[in-house]
């Protein structure tokens, strides 16, 4: 296979390795402690679960993403990157540590969300320092396999990192401040990793390092207002990120109300958190193989449909499924919700991704991108947040499933309206 190939190709380079491992670390660390995050938020016994709780985990796991994100690759040029890696580590098992203990000790929630806070934003410097190492470790030739192989393999270990989560769990850790000590640990071999390259090699030039930096912020933030008004000069792909916006934002209602569901409406008996645990596990195990799905057949049905009637298709079809799936607020159905709305948000955003690249102008297309971020995470955590003033405490809502069908309907209406234009 091609893909065996290629990554043959790529692990013989000494550097590609290490900073695969690096990644391989970093990103597990992460899986792991989002699983436990979100179990701690949502099943731990002496709390009572709101969607208002979750709404705030939400914001603490995407919002970092969204605002840090832009800003992050300004500081990433003018600082040393192994200085980051590692030194970003060791201040992530350290924030884990502290995390940890507020976990196990009688402390206000919004310290609890401030140390988990911290933790995802300086997520954000490793990630992007990650990707913009790359091309100092691989060959201008084999730098686009190593860009679709690498962030795939960090994908493929957060999952395997909260998939073990997962698994501590249920199989008698009943601890979350134990799980999240596992990522602490995690998160610290990721830091020694980073020490196996030469202090310079993942750049920048020395002459980069810590110049000007206020400068080159306030420059982002004009990038980015200049990213906004191309955007309005390119209708195409203004319409794809609009429709984009609310597909998330319907994903993440839904999202919300399954973890309800997980938390009160289906467990019972003695075994209730541990059941959660694993019905939880199960919707997201499905989610993620309509993920898979997405990936392999939005290249042929965008051939065919084109982008834009191949996100009406999506659209259209969560506006049927999602309340035939989803009002009777049974696990089995809502399961099948999972993998097809899988298929629709990650198929519509590939399909998103293609309008950007392709009617965009090259100089705007990396702030446009940002933007895409801002909003593609924002429209989720404001899901959550109207989901918490929506649910009852068991999740059972036919106003928000309903609600949700209607704008899956509309943006199908939208899309297949201006596709025919």
């Amino acid at each position: 296979m091609p893909l065996v190939r290629d990554l043959r190709v790529l692990l013989r380079l000494r550097y590609f390795r290490r900073l695969l491992a690096v990644r391989l670390l970093s990103q597990s660390a992460d899986g792991v402690f989002q699983v436990a995050l979100a179990t701690y938020v949502v099943f731990s016994p002496e709390k009572q679960t709101s969607p208002a709780a979750i709404a705030s985990a939400m914001a603490v796991l995407l919002l970092p993403y969204s605002f840090v994100g832009p800003f992050a690759g300004v500081l990433l040029d003018r600082w040393p990157r192994r200085q980051v890696f590692l030194y970003g580590s060791l201040l992530r098992a350290a924030l884990a540590g502290v995390t940890s203990l507020l976990i196990v000790s009688s402390t206000p929630d919004w310290l609890f969300y401030a140390a988990a806070l911290c933790v995802t934003a300086v997520n954000r410097f490793v990630l992007a320092g990650l990707s913009a190492a790359l091309p100092r470790v691989v060959d201008t030739e084999r730098l686009v396999t190593a860009n679709s192989l690498s962030p795939t393999a960090g994908t493929l270990a957060a999952t395997a990192g909260g998939g073990l989560a997962f698994l501590l769990r249920l199989t008698g850790l009943d601890s979350d401040a134990a799980v999240v000590l596992l990522g602490a640990v995690l998160y610290l071999c990721a830091g020694f990793a980073s020490l196996r390259f030469p202090a310079a090699l993942l750049g920048p030039e020395p002459g980069q390092l810590s110049s000007g930096i206020g400068a080159a912020v306030a420059s982002t933030a004009r990038g980015l207002a200049d990213g906004v008004r191309h955007l309005t000069q390119r209708r195409a792909a203004a319409r794809a990120l609009a429709a984009m916006t609310f597909l998330r934002f319907c994903y993440g209602a839904l999202t919300v109300m399954v973890l309800m569901l997980c938390r009160y409406a289906w467990p019972s008996g003695d075994a209730a958190d541990s059941d959660g645990i694993a019905l939880l596990g199960l919707a997201v195990g499905f989610s993620g193989a309509g993920f898979f799905a997405a990936a392999v057949v939005t290249p042929w049905t965008v051939g065919r449909l084109r982008p834009e009637g191949w996100m009406a298709l999506c659209a259209g079809a969560a506006a049927v499924l999602a309340p035939a799936l989803g009002l009777p607020f049974e696990p089995v159905p809502i399961l099948i919700a999972a993998f097809v709305l899988g298929v629709v948000t990650q198929g519509s955003k590939i399909a998103t991704d293609t309008v950007v690249q392709s009617s965009v102008d090259d100089a705007y297309r990396g702030r446009i991108f940002s933007v895409y971020d801002v909003l593609f995470n924002v429209a989720f955590v404001g899901a959550a947040g109207v989901a918490a003033l929506v649910l009852p405490a068991d999740g059972r809502s036919v106003p928000l499933v309903v609600t949700v069908a209607v704008i899956y309907a509309a943006v199908a209406a939208f899309l297949t309206r201006s596709t025919r234009q």
